[in-house]
């Protein structure tokens, strides 16, 4: 019975054949992956606004890219609720006649700005010190819903992105919540948190 299974030595060097192409494939990815990743280490080691986004602790490079490439020129926003719009984190119900539906997020915007800011807001959660991090306790206790308050920690971080490159500022935790407790970072770009 076991010679007529699937796993009998007929095709035996054609697996292992296959198996070695696969290898070397995910050995050539790898190698580029990190060619790519070295590359935008030096861009973003060149971009000022960049600089400005490494301010914030829970941004690691891959976030800073990210965010850089999808928000592009922030000064065609003329305020934050623009911005907020273009990243579909902005409310919406939808409703029908009598119906009433609940007030949701439009998610009609970018949905890699919206995934990036995701797991920025996760990194915020773990760290000891973050005042994204705290700003979501304190949302937590105040009664919101761990989901909710994800999604406003995700607002409040792309709101302060947006304000470092527009007005050319710097990083303060007590304008993301007052209760921020902070420890100056001293991490080079590269060496933070992806």
């Amino acid at each position: 019975m076991s010679k007529k299974s699937a796993s009998s030595g007929l095709a035996s060097n054609a697996r292992a054949h296959g198996l070695v192409i696969l290898c070397d494939q995910l050995l050539h990815t790898q190698a580029n992956l990190e060619i790519l990743e070295s590359e935008i280490a030096q861009l973003l080691q060149k971009d000022e606004a960049a600089k400005k986004l490494a301010e914030i602790p829970e941004f690691g490079p891959k976030t800073i890219a990210g965010l850089r490439a999808e928000l592009g020129e922030v000064g065609r926003f003329t305020n934050c609720n623009q911005v907020v719009a273009y990243a579909g984190l902005d409310l919406t119900v939808k409703e029908s006649g009598k119906w009433k539906g609940k007030v949701k997020l439009s998610k009609r915007g970018s949905g890699r700005l919206r995934r990036l800011l995701y797991m920025a807001a996760l990194v915020s959660l773990r760290l000891k010190v973050s005042a994204f991090g705290d700003y979501y306790r304190e949302l937590r206790k105040r009664g919101m819903n761990g989901r909710s308050a994800l999604m406003a920690v995700m607002r409040k971080m792309l709101i302060t992105a947006y304000s470092l490159l527009k007005n050319d500022s710097t990083f303060d935790p007590k304008k993301v919540w007052i209760g921020a407790k902070f420890v100056a970072k001293e991490l080079p770009l590269v060496a933070q948190v992806a």
